[in-house]
């Protein structure tokens, strides 16, 4: 299931109210939750390493969010660079 710009942003928002605005700012920008499939919710990042930094600090953070916001169960988030897409 492609994700909605809206459920997209929602779940950016939210993930700015636990990380703070610097963080938010350092690891968040350009991120863009992209597809659900199944339990594993796909995001792509334009940074390997931000994202990569994101995935280990926050990845059950984001998880939990995009639950939230998308009323299903999230087992895997899928960090993922743009060019690998």
């Amino acid at each position: 299931m492609k994700l909605s710009l809206v459920q997209s942003q929602a779940i950016q928002a939210r993930m700015a109210l636990i990380v703070g605005a610097e963080t938010f700012d350092r690891l968040f920008a350009g991120v863009e939750f992209d597809e659900l499939d199944g339990d594993v919710l796909f995001v792509s990042v334009m940074d390997e390493d931000k994202g990569q930094e994101m995935e280990e600090k926050f990845g059950s953070h984001i998880s939990i969010v995009a639950g939230e916001v998308l009323k299903r169960r999230i087992g895997i988030v899928m960090i993922l660079p743009r060019v690998l897409q």
